[in-house]
């Protein structure tokens, strides 16, 4: 495989499953999903993510049977989903503290060349919505990610799967001072990822219902 499409599916590569977990007891940030650096991806922002994905899903696949495949295919959508929307803020702020900037001339160059090798911009765009669960609307701002990512690890004089890179976003995800709300788990600054949270008024509500919309 071509070793852009290669990196560019690093930062969008699907997170494993894990509980659904619920926040008991006080929430230091009501309505937020997540404080990154001060600011608030709130719970509304993170199921309109969401809701775009399923949407785009409906759409792509009319048929039922294979709707409620592609739901059961993405269960942890949810919390896929914002590990992504805080993966991407943290990218964005290593790139700045650079001086990485990516033009749109760039992010066609590189859509042009992905259209090609999937066999047209409906391939592509259907390509990243049923493997990185990204939506048609959302397919050049994470291409503008892709790019930002490769060119911040040229600029360490390294590449997307070096630990040079990754502690690169580490010191990022220090500085933001990154905050889940339990009820999504925790942030580990260290490997640039969402886990599970370990705390005693946090419990596990996954057996409590196998509806495809508890995400």
């Amino acid at each position: 495989m071509h070793r852009r499409r290669r990196t560019a599916f690093l930062l969008t590569a699907a997170i494993a499953a894990a509980p659904l977990l619920t926040a008991c007891g006080n929430d230091a940030h009501p309505g937020a999903a997540a404080v990154i650096g001060g600011e608030r991806i709130t719970v509304s922002q993170l199921e309109n993510r969401v809701d775009e994905v399923r949407a785009a899903q409906r759409a792509a696949v009319p048929d039922e049977a294979q709707y409620q495949q592609a739901i059961a295919r993405t269960g942890s959508l949810t919390r896929d989903t914002l590990h992504g929307m805080v993966l991407d803020q943290v990218l964005e702020h290593a790139a700045r503290d650079a001086g990485v900037k990516v033009t749109d001339r760039e992010i066609q160059q590189m859509r042009s060349d992905l259209e090609e090798q999937a066999g047209g911009s409906q391939a592509l765009e259907d390509a990243w919505l049923q493997q990185y669960s990204i939506p048609p609307q959302r397919l050049e701002e994470n291409l503008r990610l892709q790019l930002q990512a490769q060119k911040l690890a040229q600029q360490l004089g390294t590449d997307t799967s070096r630990p040079d890179f990754w502690q690169a976003l580490s010191e990022a995800g220090k500085e933001l001072d990154i905050d889940l709300n339990p009820r999504y788990g925790e942030w580990d600054v260290e490997k640039s990822s969402r886990v599970d949270a370990k705390v005693p008024w946090v419990k596990d509500v996954s057996a409590a219902s196998a509806a495809p919309q508890n995400l």
